[in-house]
């Protein structure tokens, strides 16, 4: 067992390590969101992983399984009904050798999030569906200068 007690001290190094590398630096607090039928001009939101509607974020998690890829820093110049556009940074995890000892790279990023549809959790906000990121000044293994994510619901 005294393997398994390393592994899990790597998890944890690796959790904590995350939350430093992941941590926005200055950002405003994301507003809360309310159901639109309280609002009747309100805004499309960002979802996250853990269903929490937010307008203008901070910072989002894209890869909801093991937290590997995060935008931080977010910054937003436009946030509207149909789309939202703002600079950030896009923290990823090289996962070398594996991904408990690998360290957090950050690139530049454009990001826009577009395609509004109604929530199926409250069907009176529109969230937005796909996610743009433009890489500024260099680029992750395995990802394009341009990379679209569809969105949970």
């Amino acid at each position: 067992m005294r393997g398994h007690g390393l592994r899990s001290k790597l998890a944890l190094y690796a959790a904590s390590a995350l939350a430093v590398a992941a941590a926005p630096t200055a950002a405003p607090a994301a507003s809360p969101v309310r159901s639109s039928s309280q609002s009747p001009t309100a805004r499309a939101v960002a979802v996250d992983c853990f269903s929490q509607a937010r307008v203008r974020p901070g910072d989002f998690l894209l890869a909801c399984g093991d937290g590997n890829n995060r935008l931080v820093s977010l910054r937003w110049t436009h946030w509207g009904p149909s789309s939202a556009v703002g600079t950030g940074l896009d923290a990823v995890n090289d996962c070398r050798p594996y991904c408990a000892a690998g360290t957090f790279h950050t690139y530049p990023v454009e990001v826009r999030l577009d395609r509004p549809t109604s929530w199926q959790k409250d069907p009176g906000i529109q969230r937005f569906a796909r996610l743009r990121l433009v890489y500024t000044d260099g680029v992750p293994a395995q990802a394009h200068r341009v990379t679209y994510h569809t969105l949970w619901d």
